[in-house]
């Protein structure tokens, strides 16, 4: 393949790297490149430099070649990516929403900035278990500001929405443009953004799927086996639309009576880890059935803000979410 000048050079180029090219000449044997880097990652700039290289190196007449990279001054850096992690279940009454929000203030005390969208329009909780009940999110340039709880962990909720006590009697459409606005709000420097979704796998799923597709999924479920059979119906969900699971908890596994010490499983124990085992998940940890774990979720005061062995087991399978995302 010979190349007589510049512009018959330039035509035998790559789609990809010809929209990036400024410039092309020869000048004393050597031919000098000048590629538009603008608005491209660290490692995707190497990346059109390499790929510019070896599509010309081997080309006659080129000679000694340059390239430079050039972008805007006034480019800012390019910021991490939020990433959006789904909690799901399946089935109500497995506690996933305690869960949700002990899962993300062991990640905010790890030292990511975490927020929270409490997607159960129908059944919101997330105000009660952060402490924020009775407080009214702004809206700011038609998105809505979240409510700073006193954990570090901003959220929105329809609880925030509503009037208290009020039935949230909407059809599935509103319901969804509910969901829309809070994921859509102005979550600021915020990383890590857990979505606590309602059970089941219904338009409330659907939509986040279609509109916000989360970057995770993390399943609870408890060790019996009807909880195990629609968690399993949750993580299919997730894997037709392409969303990883992260994990697999077993909540309310092993109950310690108080008085003697003496630990039983009402509920059953291993069920979740050995489903996680044999469909080749993660399994994230075990949180025990303790009342300790309620009381603290009524009174808005979440476990994994303490120091407790409750706390520790929080902390645990934060820090298994934590290394999943990283490895993203």
């Amino acid at each position: 393949m010979s190349s007589d000048d510049p512009q018959t050079l330039k035509s035998r180029l790559p789609a990809p790297i010809a929209e990036r090219l400024s410039s092309l000449r020869f000048a004393e044997g050597r031919t000098i490149v000048v590629l538009d880097a603008s608005g491209l990652a660290p490692n995707d700039r190497e990346a059109l430099e390499a790929d510019t290289r070896a599509a010309l190196q081997n080309e006659a007449g080129v000679g000694e070649l340059h390239i430079a990279l050039t972008a805007d001054r006034d480019e800012a850096p390019a910021k991490p990516r939020r990433r959006v992690i789904a909690v799901g279940s399946g089935k109500g009454g497995v506690g996933k929403s305690t869960v949700a929000t002990n899962l993300a203030v062991a990640l905010a005390r790890s030292g990511h900035r975490v927020g929270m969208v409490d997607a159960d329009i129908y059944g919101p909780s997330q105000a009660r278990l952060l402490d924020t009940e009775g407080q009214r999110p702004i809206a700011r340039e038609k998105k809505l500001i979240p409510v700073q709880s006193r954990w570090g962990v901003p959220v929105l909720s329809m609880a925030h929405l509503a009037q208290p006590g009020d039935a949230i009697a909407w059809r599935g459409p509103m319901a969804g443009n509910a969901l829309v606005q809070m994921l859509d709000g102005d979550w600021s420097d915020v990383d890590v953004l857990i979505v606590d979704l309602p059970p089941g796998t219904g338009d409330i799923q659907l939509t986040m799927l279609q509109r916000f597709k989360p970057d995770g999924a993390v399943i609870v479920s408890t060790p019996q086996d009807l909880a195990l059979i629609d968690a399993s119906r949750a993580i299919a969900l997730f894997d037709k639309a392409g969303v990883p699971i992260v994990g697999m908890i077993e909540n309310m596994a092993g109950y310690a009576c108080p008085h003697c010490g003496e630990v039983s499983d009402p509920f059953g124990r291993g069920g979740a880890e050995a489903a996680a085992g044999d469909r080749d998940h993660a399994f994230l940890g075990r949180i025990p059935l303790d009342i300790t774990i309620r009381q603290e979720g009524d009174a808005g005061t979440p476990t994994a803000a303490g120091e407790g062995v409750q706390a520790q087991a929080f902390a645990a399978i934060a820090a298994h979410v934590a290394s999943w995302i990283a490895a993203q």
